[in-house]
């Protein structure tokens, strides 16, 4: 898939309000005329010029209901093993949350909450080796998760907007819930004292993005969770949290993956 800059789209716009064919952008731009269409219907969407009648179909442009709850959740599963894709062919964007087979409940928990956050909307599952892809179309995708961008997430600044910080600060555990059920786990541990074995859970978060890391461990904090920063082979991509009491509260809140 290929991405094309911001400067390259305002140019392709300029030339299109000022009445240039799609086929002539495309050509002077060597760009694909189906892109070339969609930016401009959406310009002019945005813009009030589209024929026919608007119908409401989004909570940031149309003021529909948001179920806030849902959204959190799945804010948490897209910052974690989510992305935004606009193939060539396809008229309208596509959200992808890929989850492993090995917990079904939770691709059926990540189904659910596309469809409460995107109800006018089919989902599908798409079969990939050893996972499915949990998939929705829709042109508001980049309405709803403005950290949609060019490139894979650690390479770029990820942070939510106000809006989004409010949903989270009301519902902070179903966002953790959504982040451990994407890039963590539930893990027994164990260790040797005085030649005894001891055993205990941890919950392990592991992403590469510093910016994703940090909004998770803001979030614990703001929920009272202990957690420490561990770094394994130099690199520090993980967060542990393995005090009794806190894993007692995450037990309770989020729990291992089903």
């Amino acid at each position: 898939m290929q991405f094309h800059s911001l400067e390259v789209r305002q140019t392709a716009l300029s030339l299109l309000r000022n009445g240039t064919k799609n086929a002539e952008v495309a050509r002077r731009l060597n760009l694909p005329v189906g892109t070339v269409g969609y930016w401009k219907h959406v310009d002019r969407a945005k813009r009030g010029e589209c024929p026919g009648r608007h119908v409401p179909d989004c909570s940031r442009c149309d003021g529909l209901p948001l179920d806030q709850r849902a959204y959190s959740y799945l804010l948490g599963l897209y910052l974690g093993d989510g992305h935004i894709s606009h193939y060539a062919g396809h008229r309208v964007p596509s959200l992808m949350i890929t989850l492993d087979d090995h917990w079904p409940g939770i691709q059926d928990e990540a189904e659910a909450s596309i469809k409460a956050v995107f109800p006018r909307h089919s989902t599908c599952r798409v079969r990939t080796k050893g996972a499915h892809n949990i998939k929705v179309y829709s042109k508001h995708l980049p309405c709803m998760f403005p950290q949609h961008g060019p490139g894979k997430k650690h390479d770029r600044l990820i942070a939510l907007e106000s809006w989004q910080q409010e949903i989270v600060d009301a519902h902070p555990w179903e966002f953790i819930r959504g982040l451990i059920h994407s890039d963590g786990c539930r893990i027994t541990n164990w260790t040797v004292r005085n030649g005894k074995r001891y055993e205990y859970p941890r919950y392990w978060f592991t992403n590469v993005s510093d910016d994703i890391r940090k909004l998770f461990t803001d979030t614990l904090d703001q929920l009272g969770v202990m957690w420490t920063n561990c770094t394994r082979h130099g690199q520090p991509y993980n967060v542990s949290v393995a005090r009794k009491a806190c894993v007692a509260l995450m037990d309770a809140h989020v729990g291992p993956k089903y």
